[in-house]
């Protein structure tokens, strides 16, 4: 009993500081649509703080626009008091029925993934009420799916909510924003919002778990009727091991063999794409930096959170090369870029990263030890003749900047504006 109510403190401490911290990169992005009749898709992993920033619009609505309490209509479909909701005709009587004047009325629905033809909801409410702004999150990609563009005929716009950055992760946790140990704290455990409450690692670990079984059990297993959880496990173990790394289906098949698995190339893809669509690994194209063109093979898979990262990790220490890169990667969506691997001639780069008219190029690297890894690193660029802005990502202190490339402390990166 004691546990649980300590428990309940805890969640209502991290309730108030979340409360307190602002999601102002989605929060900016958002607010010129607040009265727009476009529907509001927010849309991202499972616990990476949807609901806050929904209840953080609803503030916002009531402090600042002096919108009424009963003109804001708030269902959790989580929640079991509104269970019978689900039912997308009830749904639909239930929000008209509480609009009766012609003041605009703010409608948020969330985990709305959990109503069965949720867009029939969705698209009568957008064509029959005319004083009306909708907001709705999810957390897996049926939300972006074709049925949904087809239903909606395009009359909505869509915002990618990722976990905590690590600039949000030093605010909301009050640790020193310099320190190494802080930052190899965020990459090993991820940014999850919940996650911050704890500070044992068999806690955090415990809690990673649940969030993970919860993704697979309802936006994977239940989703797609399949059965084999184990070989899920395993596939995103692979993926785990392999991240940052040229994706090769045979080497995938090979592996799950090894492990007494035996699954086709088409099954493995249909997998992947599960585990894509539930919102825990990215897959990233590489584009041709000469040809201009976008490859659709030989692309490579990130997670979208380090901590579900660690928990299905094969060995104890992460591989601390890959996981920089993998933060620098989620950084760069976060900031809303675009991001692709550069092909070259003769190699790659790790990121271009593209946004309306601007474009960078990115290598990241864990340290630059020896001039041999110096050279490798400035050297990626030597193909590329454009002018935009090139640089080097590690951990090192020292300003390695070089022929007009810029290198960079990535601790010093993820804490600028």
């Amino acid at each position: 009993m004691r546990n649980n109510l300590t428990y309940i403190i805890k969640l209502f401490i991290l309730n108030v500081v979340m409360k307190m911290l602002k999601r102002e990169i989605y929060l900016s992005r958002i607010r010129g649509f607040y009265d727009s009749d476009l529907i509001k898709i927010l849309v991202g992993i499972r616990r990476c703080g949807k609901s806050v920033i929904l209840k953080q619009i609803m503030s916002e609505l009531k402090n600042e626009k002096k919108i009424n309490d009963n003109h804001i209509i708030y269902v959790n479909f989580e929640l079991i008091e509104f269970e019978e909701l689900r039912d997308y005709k009830k749904l639909n009587t239930f929000i008209k029925e509480k609009i009766v004047d012609n003041n605009k009325y703010y409608v948020f629905l969330d985990e709305i993934q959990k109503v069965d033809k949720f867009e029939e909801v969705i698209n009568s409410l957008r064509a029959s009420v005319d004083n009306i702004s909708i907001f709705i999150t999810g957390s897996n990609s049926k939300l972006l799916s074709n049925e949904l563009s087809t239903v909606l005929s395009g009359r909505y716009v869509l915002f990618n909510i990722y976990p905590l950055s690590y600039k949000e992760f030093v605010k909301i946790t009050n640790k020193d924003p310099k320190s190494e140990e802080t930052f190899w704290n965020f990459v090993k455990w991820g940014g999850l919002p919940n996650r911050t409450e704890f500070n044992d690692e068999s806690n955090i670990k415990d809690y990673l778990h649940s969030v993970f079984d919860s993704i697979i059990l309802r936006d994977v297993v239940e989703r797609l009727g399949l059965k084999d959880t184990v070989l899920f496990d395993l596939l995103l173990q692979y993926i785990v091991d392999t991240t940052g790394r040229q994706f090769s289906a045979e080497n995938v098949i090979n592996f799950l063999k090894k492990e007494g698995k035996s699954i086709s190339t088409e099954t493995l893809y249909v997998y992947l794409d599960a585990l894509c669509k539930a919102l825990m690994i990215k897959k990233i194209y590489r584009y041709d930096v000469h040809g201009k063109s976008i490859f659709k093979t030989l692309n490579k898979y990130y997670m979208t959170d380090l901590g579900i990262a660690q928990i299905k990790n094969n060995d104890f220490e992460i591989n601390k090369s890959f996981a920089i890169e993998n933060v620098v990667y989620n950084e760069l969506l976060e900031r809303g870029y675009e991001v692709y691997i550069g092909k070259t001639k003769n190699g790659e780069i790790d990121f271009i990263a593209t946004k309306t008219d601007e474009k960078i190029y990115i290598q990241v690297a864990y340290l630059l030890e020896t001039e041999k890894v110096v050279n490798r690193e400035f050297g990626a660029f030597k193909e590329i003749e454009d002018n935009y802005p090139k640089y080097v990502i590690s951990l090192d202190r020292a300003n390695l900047s070089r022929d007009g490339i810029i290198h960079k402390n990535i601790i010093d990166w993820l804490l600028e504006e």
